[in-house]
């Protein structure tokens, strides 16, 4: 197990740089987003993650727009993530999304863009889960004929880095197999109580990064767990610190969300301690297989990823 602990950034298989530490933003409504994102600059963060779907970016673009105009950072200081969402798989839309996304962050281009999740919806409106009859409306494009629009993104110069989310093995190995860029990262939700190990071995061997989002658990969260809040003891740190220390320690991004400049701050603080092999097995060991962010409603597909 590699130590991470000096090490703030990873490189990708595309030779980018991404800092290992993030402010997630979903669900952080509007009003929120913008102060969040500026508290998260002023403490250090340079990588900020959203997506088309969280409907926050114009407040984000605002935010990171203040802090240059501050002269605090300039663009190339940040990391900025976005995500393709489901109603824009089709060839025609790929661009649509991406714009939409460049024009509420007014940026000229992204760090890495995502394809959020492998399954298709209808386009109708701007609907996010377009819906008829109780059923939402989904389509068969396939994910690799997406990804093909991805890579033409890329070389555009509109996206430095191209990537996937929500993505199992065998969808990974099909993209392989045909892309002509592999994905640079896959983001997908890892915490102890859901470890993944298969997935991280595949990613790593393939020199595919990944990114963990809910880090720090679903709702009923680990935090609260007797074992993590002995090895905070232990480390003197928060439970939060020690969970976000164990995905950094393995080279994996976190992308915290966090609306409190306190927690934003104290986030920051976990390169600069590293948990010893039996704490980190420990922590491993409490493994469910329990998954957060399942979105049932399209379990029937063929491209369901869980």
């Amino acid at each position: 197990m590699g130590d991470y602990t000096a090490e703030r950034t990873i490189f990708l298989n595309d030779g980018t740089r991404m800092p290992l530490l993030g402010l997630g933003t979903w669900k952080a409504s509007t009003e929120v987003a913008q102060q969040a994102i500026e508290a998260a600059i002023a403490a250090g963060y340079r990588h900020i993650d959203t997506a088309y779907s969280y409907r926050n970016e114009v407040e984000l673009g605002r935010a990171i727009h203040a802090k240059i105009k501050q002269g605090i950072i300039s663009r190339k200081d940040m990391f900025i993530v976005s995500k393709l969402w489901c109603t824009h798989h089709a060839t025609s839309d790929v661009q649509l999304c991406l714009s939409q996304s460049l024009r509420d962050l007014q940026l000229e281009y992204l760090d890495l863009y995502l394809i959020h999740f492998p399954v298709a919806l209808k386009r109708v409106g701007d609907e996010l889960f377009p819906m008829k009859d109780g059923k939402l409306l989904t389509t068969d494009i396939d994910y690799v004929d997406v990804w093909r629009k991805m890579e033409a993104l890329q070389a555009s110069g509109q996206v430095k880095s191209i990537g996937v989310s929500n993505f199992n093995i065998v969808q990974l190995e099909r993209l392989l197999s045909v892309a002509k860029v592999p994905p640079a990262v896959n983001q997908v939700e890892l915490h102890p109580y859901l470890v993944q190990s298969d997935l991280i071995q595949f990613c790593k061997d393939r020199n595919i990064a990944l990114t963990a989002y809910s880090p720090l658990g679903p709702p009923e969260d680990p935090q609260s767990n007797p074992l993590v809040q002995s090895v905070a003891k232990k480390y003197k740190r928060s439970p939060a610190q020690v969970l976000l220390r164990y995905h950094v320690q393995q080279g994996i991004a976190v992308i915290p969300r966090s609306i409190k400049p306190n927690h934003i701050l104290e986030n920051t603080k976990i390169f600069d301690f590293s948990l010893h092999e039996e704490d980190f097995r420990a922590l491993q060991g409490l493994d469910r297989g329990w998954k957060a962010c399942t979105l049932d409603a399209l379990k029937s597909h063929p491209y369901y990823p869980f």
